[in-house]
This record gives C-alpha cells, sequence and structure tokens, in this order.
C-alpha cells in the first residue's frame, strides 16, 4: 500500500532537518525521497508498506523521542482533503469569544467558568450559552466590534492552512457555538468558504435602534451537539 509519512512542527520552533528526516526514513519500509513541504517545519515521506497507518506512526514517534515534532501517517492517494471543518474559539482564534465580551461587564471570570464546565460536558451546553448571554445585559453593542478589532487574535498558522486546503480543491467551514456576528467576520479574516454559528446578536439586529444593547435574542438552533452534526452533514453534502 503506498502511503506517505508526514512530519510537523511550530513555524516559530524549527526542529526538521536532514538528520532526523533521513532517521525517520530508515524506520520505514520502501521508503521514497523526502519532500519538504516548508524548509524545517515539514516534510512527506513516501513509503510502501501493508502495515497499519497507526503502527507506522508509533514507529515513527518512538524514533522522535521528545522532540517536538508532530507525525501524520496516511494513505497517499487520501493525501489531499477535500473538507476542512474547524472550529472557531480557542481553535481557529486564540480565546472564547464571549468571555471577551464578559470581560467588558467585569464578567470574565465568572463566564469563562461556565464556558470550562460546558466544555468539559459538565452543564449541558444551550442553557450554559443561554446563561452567559444573560449576563451581558446592558452592554454596548458597540463591544463586539471593539472585541472583533482589540481582543481577537487569528491562530498562527491557520490562515495558511485553510488557503493552502483551498487552493488545492478543499470546501472550508468554520463552526461554532457562538455567534454568527464572530464567525462571519472571522471567516472572512481566515479565508473560510463559509460559516456557521448559533444565530445571537446579528448584524440586522444591531443596527435597529431598539437593540443598541446586549443581550440580543438567540434565534434558531444553538449550535449543540445534535445540532452540529446536522449542520456538519449539510456542510459535507454542499461541498460535494
Amino acid at each position: 500500500m503506498s502511503l506517505v509519512a508526514t512530519l510537523i512542527c511550530n513555524p516559530a520552533n524549527p526542529a526538521l532537518d536532514s538528520t532526523i528526516v533521513e532517521g525517520a526514513r530508515a524506520v520505514l519500509p520502501s521508503p521514497g525521497r523526502a519532500q519538504w513541504l516548508f524548509d524545517e517545519v515539514a516534510v512527506d515521506i513516501p513509503f510502501e508498506s501493508d502495515d497499519t497507518p497507526a503502527a507506522l506512526a508509533g514507529r515513527l514517534r518512538e524514533a522522535r523521542e521528545d522532540l517536538p515534532i508532530d507525525v501524520v501517517v496516511q494513505p497517499w492517494i487520501d493525501r489531499r482533503k477535500k473538507l476542512f471543518l474547524a472550529d472557531m474559539d480557542s481553535t481557529m482564534i486564540g480565546q472564547e469569544c464571549i468571555d471577551e465580551l464578559a470581560d467588558f461587564a467585569g464578567l470574565k471570570a465568572h463566564v469563562a467558568a461556565i464556558t470550562e464546565c460546558a466544555m468539559r460536558g459538565e452543564i449541558a451546553f444551550e442553557p450554559a450559552l443561554r446563561e452567559r448571554v444573560a449576563l451581558l445585559k446592558g452592554l454596548p453593542a458597540s463591544v463586539v466590534d471593539e472585541t472583533l478589532k482589540s481582543r481577537i487574535t487569528l491562530t498562527p498558522g491557520g490562515r495558511e492552512l485553510v488557503g493552502t486546503m483551498r487552493a488545492n480543491g478543499a470546501y472550508t467551514a468554520l463552526v461554532s457555538g457562538g455567534f454568527t456576528l464572530f464567525t462571519g467576520p472571522i471567516a472572512a479574516m481566515i479565508g473560510s468558504t463559509v460559516s456557521n454559528a448559533s444565530r445571537g446578536p446579528d448584524a440586522t439586529a444591531l443596527s435597529l435602534p431598539a437593540r443598541t444593547h446586549l443581550p440580543l435574542p438567540l434565534t434558531g438552533d444553538a449550535i449543540s451537539a445534535a445540532p452540529r452534526s446536522a449542520r456538519r452533514a449539510r456542510i459535507a453534502a454542499d461541498s460535494s
């Protein structure tokens, strides 16, 4: 079976060199010539084997020891993916948007604690979302734009990942249990094809004179596990 091993490290801390690559090739059966994707950061090593990708990746990780290098082994035929679904908060960006909004109300620690409990599955997602939104009552709606402008940072490499996948024909989607007012602009920042989120404080509502303060109404489904799975299926269907 034709396979490819990809070695990857943090661009801010390059750890790959020819010695490491040759050491990896020595572990793999029938290795081909290494193909650098990003000097000192990412490299493909094609090879032939009937062993499972998981077993081969395990051997490479043992050879890697404690070096800060990730290992991916997969069939060569599926090397180029056609669909990329990415979470937004603490994944494609470095923050939790609702926690940053809460900071304007002096409630960041309290709201962040609810966020953590919801992420660990200790409380249900939708009631946790509604509870956090209610705590934002009285904030001017302008804090959403201020949060986007001064609080949100893109995860290093995220824009390049999305751009590379789209350049190779992939359909990319940014998904979140948060609000469309954040996913729309952030999807544009990273170059994603589409975005999907719970409908909360949206641009239309914010333009109405009566809607100058939070919280604005949540409309439609909050993107918890079941609705998110259904929307993933729709995104996959749209991309095919």
